[in-house]
């Protein structure tokens, strides 16, 4: 009578290993769950506590006013919805302004770098309120002294009241600084429109760099 092998040639599997397994199991899940709990409170925290933008943010944001009768430095015309997608950076001054112009424009020159690869997607532009002096060879030199990418515009002075107006910018001459030069008083702020074309916000004279470099990523 043959006899038939019962026996299980399978070795047996240890009594530690099989312990090790479930713990192992019940660690990555454990593991797991935890970062998705963080993923889902930072998501949480961010939209209960928004942004703390440094500038004011437009609570009822609406489509940034037209330039028409403005041109940029190589004669075309503005046109405000061809920045569909990009970050615009409007700042109204001009090329004698002493002061708070060049240090606006090195401040926002500054924070734009410091978007890296982002910086491509924020555009900046100087409305020149001073015609007179600012001829549009002028303008280029002059803002590209501070980025490469910086872009200028300007145009007949009545162009320009309608446009700032309409931006709530003020500006006039202001008083002779010898040798028949003068100063133009102006509106010293900084207004970003967002990659929706909407006026979205205004930023004061003085900036914090790295504040503005947070709200640029903030809108981009």
């Amino acid at each position: 009578m043959q006899t038939v092998d019962t026996t299980d040639p399978t070795p047996p599997t240890s009594t530690t290993s099989a312990r090790r397994r479930p713990w192992g199991q019940m660690l990555a899940v454990l593991f797991g769950g935890l970062l998705v709990a963080a993923l889902v409170g930072w998501l949480g925290l961010r939209w209960i506590t928004p942004h703390p933008y440094s500038g004011t943010v437009m609570q009822a944001p609406t489509a940034a006013p037209s330039m028409d009768g403005l041109v940029f430095t190589d004669g075309s015309a503005v046109d405000i919805a061809a920045f569909d997608d990009d970050l615009l950076l409007v700042y109204f001054g001009y090329t004698n302004c002493p002061d708070v112009c060049p240090t606006t424009l090195s401040q926002v020159a500054t924070a734009r770098r410091m978007l890296g690869d982002d910086a491509e997607r924020v555009q900046v532009l100087l409305v020149s309120i001073d015609p007179e002096r600012d001829d549009l060879a002028t303008l280029d030199q002059y803002v590209t002294a501070f980025d490469p990418d910086f872009l200028a515009a300007t145009g007949e002075i009545a162009d320009l009241e309608r446009v700032a107006s309409q931006y709530g910018i003020f500006f006039a001459e202001g008083e002779a600084v010898g040798d028949g030069d003068y100063a133009v008083d102006h509106t010293a702020t900084l207004m970003g429109i967002d990659t929706e074309g909407h006026l979205r916000i205004v930023w004061p004279a003085v900036l914090d760099v790295e504040r503005l470099a947070a709200d640029l990523r903030e809108l981009l």
